[in-house]
């Protein structure tokens, strides 16, 4: 019955989201996860320990919210499994595990802020959603990385926890986000983080392997049915630019989007005022705008779609009596 809870918690976050009521009564269990890991990074990672003992901290940090966020869940599935319905039910806590309709609803602040209020109101709004320093942005820098955004969490706010949640059901599904909630806290390669988030930088790669390929695919069939894209320029970005980027997998989401839109995406980027180099995807403008956004939101759409009618089929089975 997996992939029934992943079809239906992809059904109920595309129509409800998470509400903000929700959010200013409990938070998010990803707020939830981040407090976790925060408190570990503040207990056990130290500037006096050797490199060695801070990457085995911070893979007995990821031990502890990985174990704890998946048992968590596991009680929780198996404590509804008894109820009427139970696969709906668990439904609900499984939807807040996927980001289809707050992403969507994010990256479309930024057009519009660039739309109607301009270059600064674009920089504030996409510092929401990208670490880059947005004062280094211009306008077209602004677009792009809200494109890149979108792009790559496609991939690991909406197709992977779909697919771990398909696979393993509500545990896997958290223990999904426990992961990519670490290595988006603590995966970064500064010198605070190099060794201690290591290991969640790693598992996150791994685990972000299938999700990345299929978004890719994903967004070229998206491409083949949307006026204006082209599948053909995406599956030539995929194959020549996305094992250049300097990530084994935000490459195939962000050189399919590129290459659908006629983009170059990605290149060199300022985190911290640090200038991080990365291979540029696509071989298209650079002068991304406000348009291209709008462009791009549409082909998540349709992508995005897609990936709810794909496990919808593959649910069919279990939802239809024999």
């Amino acid at each position: 019955m997996f992939v029934t809870l992943a079809f239906l918690a992809l059904l109920i976050e595309a129509m409800v989201g998470y509400p903000d009521w929700l959010m200013h009564a409990i938070g998010h269990p990803v707020t939830w996860m981040g407090r976790l890991i925060g408190l570990l990074d503040a207990t056990l990672n130290h500037e006096r320990m050797s490199r060695a003992s801070r990457r085995a901290a911070g893979v007995l940090s990821l031990f502890l919210v990985v174990g704890m966020t998946g048992m968590i869940a596991y009680v929780l599935q198996r404590s509804l499994i008894w109820l009427p319905l139970a696969v709906l039910v668990a439904a609900l806590p499984a939807s807040t595990l996927i980001a289809q309709r707050s992403l969507h609803d994010h990256v479309e602040r930024v057009a519009t802020a660039l739309e109607t209020k301009g270059l600064a109101a674009g920089r504030e709004a996409v510092s929401r959603i990208v670490g880059r320093d947005p004062q280094a942005l211009d306008e077209a820098g602004v677009a792009r990385a809200a494109i890149e955004s979108l792009a790559e969490n496609f991939s690991d706010g909406v197709v992977a926890p779909a697919i771990w949640l398909a696979v393993a059901g509500l545990a896997g599904g958290a223990a999904y986000k426990a992961i990519n909630t670490a290595d988006s806290m603590i995966g970064h390669r500064t010198r605070r983080h190099k060794a201690f988030g290591w290991a969640a930088a790693r598992l996150d790669d791994l685990v972000n392997l299938p999700a990345s390929r299929l978004s890719a695919l994903l967004l070229i069939a998206a491409a083949a049915t949307t006026h204006g894209a082209s599948a053909a320029d995406a599956w030539r970005a995929v194959r020549h630019d996305a094992s250049r980027h300097r990530s084994p997998n935000a490459g195939y989401p962000e050189a399919a989007m590129a290459g659908a839109l006629d983009l170059a995406l990605a290149g060199p980027r300022f985190y911290a005022g640090i200038e991080i180099d990365d291979a540029i995807m696509g071989d298209g403008r650079r002068d991304a705008t406000a348009a291209d956004i709008r462009a791009a939101l549409a082909l998540f759409r349709r992508a995005d779609a897609m990936l709810i009618g794909l496990v919808g089929v593959l649910a069919l089975p279990f939802i239809v009596p024999a």
